[in-house]
């Protein structure tokens, strides 16, 4: 198994290190107040979990994912990821992370933008879809029929195998949308975005989505939509 470097622990961080710990990864997470903030969460998680700081859990990574708000990405080191396969769960809401003119023009996507920050890493977007509640819920072991799929978006074909893998092993089936460029179809507000797996957009109510479920919500994407 791997061991995935986690920056932030938030609800997706929290979530995915709880996921990662069950399928026999191994988990090194960081957050912005310190590795002693951590201490519950790791008790929690048991001996696969151990807290770090920011750079240890990168160095760590065979995989990292970067699950902060993406206003805070600017702050990480440009090259604190060469290297690496990344996982972008990053979210634009212009009301927390400040207005960016490449997004609001669409020049660039969230996860393009993530991938020009950090030049050397390999870059691709995971989890900012669904809800960390329903994440941590709709998992079920390969060839249930009723096991959910999450979407992936990358332009490295190897890094993506390597988070198709990861995604797998903790309980999802993987539909590759294709290119960073096109990750803008699962971004804030498009009918794939987080809603989609809740039956009226609760996530007290869970839904499961399978690959045709996500390819019509998919095909009804609207790039005007921020």
């Amino acid at each position: 198994m791997s061991t995935i470097g986690i920056i932030g622990s938030g609800n997706i961080g929290s979530v995915l290190s709880q996921l990662a710990v069950d399928a026999g990864h191994d988990v090194v997470i960081a957050n912005s107040r310190g590795p002693q903030s951590l201490t519950d969460l790791v008790d929690r998680l048991g001996p696969r979990a151990r807290a770090a700081t920011v750079a240890e859990a990168a160095a760590a990574g065979d995989v990292v994912v970067v699950t902060i708000p993406l206003g805070r990405v600017q702050d990480l080191p440009a090259h604190l990821l060469d290297g690496k396969v990344v996982i972008d769960t990053c979210n634009y809401y212009p009301e927390r992370d400040g207005d960016t003119a490449a997004l609001d023009s669409h020049e660039l996507t969230t996860s393009e933008l993530v991938q020009h920050h950090f030049a050397g890493a390999r870059v691709v977007k995971a989890f900012n879809n669904i809800f960390a509640q329903n994440l941590g819920e709709l998992q079920r072991p390969a060839g249930a029929p009723d096991r959910t799929t999450l979407v992936i978006a990358g332009d490295d074909e190897a890094a993506e195998q390597v988070v198709a893998d990861f995604i797998e092993s903790i309980g999802y089936d993987v539909f590759d949308i294709g290119g960073l460029a096109d990750s803008w179809r699962v971004q804030r507000d498009q009918p794939a975005y987080a809603p989609a797996y809740t039956v009226s957009g609760d996530p007290a109510e869970p839904r499961r989505l399978t690959r045709e479920d996500l390819q019509t919500l998919l095909e009804q994407a609207d790039r005007s939509i921020r």
